[in-house]
């Protein structure tokens, strides 16, 4: 039972980090548009700004979820330990699966950021579009590779049950 509840409130405290993650992205895009305004912020408040709504929305749903989870596999471990290898292990195998994705994506993203950033005319739009977007990529799969370890090493535990 500790391992079910280690698990899940760790994956609620890293959603605190992705909706603070994202109100300080809000922020900054906000001081970007209303105070810097210049071609440069603006281009990097609008990838500031996107990404942390995605964050928002990810780090709620999780903050939401991760009590309900708790009790979830642990009833299913004290009643019907059966249904941890035929529920609880597939679901966390497609979750495994998505940080996979997720983390492919950010890479990319950073990749392409990156190469704006290099050719892109300083001071323009596009090239602060790339600096916000690098920086949230790289914010957003630092806390996607610790949700990884965490899944695996639950993932691990789960297999082991009988």
């Amino acid at each position: 039972m500790d391992t079910i509840t280690a698990y899940f409130n760790a994956e609620r405290a890293e959603s605190v980090l992705f909706i603070a993650v994202g109100v300080i992205a809000l922020a900054v895009s906000a001081w970007c548009v209303l105070v810097l305004r210049k071609p440069f912020f603006n281009g990097m408040a609008i990838t500031l700004s996107v990404v942390a709504a995605l964050q928002l929305i990810v780090g709620v749903t999780v903050y939401q979820r991760s009590p309900q989870d708790t009790v979830r596999v642990q009833q299913m471990l004290q009643s019907a330990p059966q249904r941890i290898q035929a529920e609880e292990v597939p679901r966390m195998r497609v979750v495994m699966r998505n940080f996979k994705l997720y983390l492919g994506v950010e890479v990319a993203l950073l990749i392409v950021s990156l190469l704006v950033l290099a050719w892109a005319a300083p001071g323009g739009i596009l090239r602060g579009a790339a600096m916000g977007l690098a920086l949230q990529a790289v914010f957003t799969a630092a806390l996607d590779i610790a949700a990884t370890r965490r899944g695996d090493a639950y993932l691990n535990w789960l297999q082991s049950q009988p």
